[in-house]
């Protein structure tokens, strides 16, 4: 297929706000809290018969519990009651994670403990997700914690010096493979952050490029229009004299009235090209079954190419659905059957549809599109070594999406191109 010019109404789709990011990263706190909850309660009853070191277990044991009080009223905000309390809760919930942990390692060898720099993780948490000065403030707070129990602390009672050095090195290893596992999780969720940001960019700047090229097109096509409306009056006053001296049985004037019916359907063009956008809202769009409505733009596109060589077929089963026909739906259609034309007839035209859209499938027999056409159709416009300009399926694309809609381009194993209007009932006004 290549690619036609027609120009086709167009209005860009409103941009969705961004969703702010705290909501997810106190979801993620919370969830992580229950697991890290549980391993220090396993790791509370375990130690002390495994390793023969006593721990004071009620004063711990109360402090796991005002935690897990304190994130179960967290759970129950933020799934039933009023939402996350922003930024600002997010520095809350670090700083009661870094005080509760903190507590935890006073009854258990304060700054001798190996696991001591388990308080850097919300640190490095902070400095991937919050402000500067919420990582400042974390920081100073995890600073000041560890010069505290630096000083103040429960030492715990290894029994002699060779036991005592064999506890820190295990709990050295235990910190090293925590800490690595967690940065490793926090670096990869940050990279797919990452990525995902640059895909959204990427499809932002392709969106905003095509609205423009569209908008710039709109332009043109308003003062074209304006242009054209005497040249073609002129040519359908010379095209009248013209049938009138003309002999009733020479075949000039059966070429001169296909002149005509031409000149008229380039007229109506115009003129919806210059009405007035508010006229050309599905508000007053008409209602019709999709079937009957596809049969009468493929009949219509057939007596205006000289009843060129297409058919036309129905795949659905059941009742067809009643959709909302905006106008620039079928000038789409006919951007699509123009492309399939100049590729190769005959063209096959087929209607199928389901519960949830409404599919046109529109077939060549030509050479197929090619990987340069199927890359960048509907994004971009082609180079002059193309086929055509690939303003026809940018515009396409454009008003199909605006609809909700897709349009999808391939090549079938049988040969020729394929393409497809893929419609969804929810967006189009179905009636029945």
């Amino acid at each position: 297929m290549t690619c036609p010019s027609t120009a086709l109404p167009f209005a860009s789709r409103p941009a969705q706000a961004p969703v702010p990011p705290h909501d997810r990263l106190l979801r993620g706190l919370v969830k992580a809290r229950w697991w890290a909850l549980g391993a220090l309660l396993m790791l509370l009853f375990i130690a002390p018969g495994l390793l023969d070191l006593p721990l004071p277990q009620p004063p711990m044991l109360a402090i796991l519990a005002a935690v897990g009080l304190w994130n179960g009223l967290m759970h129950w905000q933020l799934y039933r009651g009023a939402g996350a309390p922003g930024a600002t809760g997010c520095l809350l919930q670090l700083c009661i994670d870094l005080l509760a942990f903190a507590c935890l390692l006073y009854f258990s060898g304060g700054a001798t403990n190996p696991l001591v720099f388990m308080l850097l993780l919300p640190v490095v948490l902070s400095a991937l997700l919050l402000s500067r000065g919420a990582v400042l403030a974390i920081a100073t707070l995890a600073i000041l914690l560890y010069s505290l129990l630096m000083v103040q602390f429960i030492p715990l009672e290894p029994g002699d010096a060779h036991r005592a050095t064999t506890l820190h090195l295990s709990g050295m290893w235990l910190t090293f493979v925590v800490s690595a596992a967690m940065l490793a999780w926090f670096v990869m969720r940050t990279s797919d952050v990452l990525r995902r940001r640059d895909a959204e960019l990427a499809r932002a700047r392709e969106q905003t490029y095509r609205d423009e090229r569209v908008l710039a097109l709109g332009a043109l096509a308003a003062g074209a229009a304006h242009e054209l409306g005497s040249p073609l009056a002129t040519l359908a006053i010379l095209v009248g004299e013209m049938e009138r001296n003309a002999p009733v049985d020479d075949a000039t004037a059966t070429d001169l009235k296909l002149m005509r019916e031409q000149i008229a359907y380039c007229k109506r063009i115009i003129t919806r090209l210059t009405e007035k956008a508010g006229d050309q809202r599905s508000e007053g769009a008409e209602s019709m079954r999709c079937d009957a409505w596809l049969e009468g733009v493929h009949a219509a596109w057939r007596s205006l190419r000289g009843d060129c060589a297409s058919t036309f077929t129905l795949l659905g089963t059941g009742e067809p659905p009643v959709i909302v026909i905006e106008p620039t739906l079928g000038q789409s259609v006919v951007s699509i059957l123009d492309n399939a034309l100049r590729a190769g007839a005959p063209v096959d035209v087929a209607l199928d549809w389901s519960d949830d859209e409404v599919r046109i499938e529109v077939r060549d027999n030509g050479p197929g599109f090619s990987d340069d056409v199927l890359r960048k159709a509907g994004r971009q416009t082609f180079g002059d070594e193309a086929r055509g300009s690939g303003i026809g399926l940018l515009l396409t694309t454009a008003s199909l999406e605006r609809m909700g809609g897709r349009l999808e381009l391939d090549n079938p194993w049988t040969g020729g191109a394929r393409a497809t209007l893929r419609l969804p009932l929810a967006r189009m006004g179905v009636h029945g």
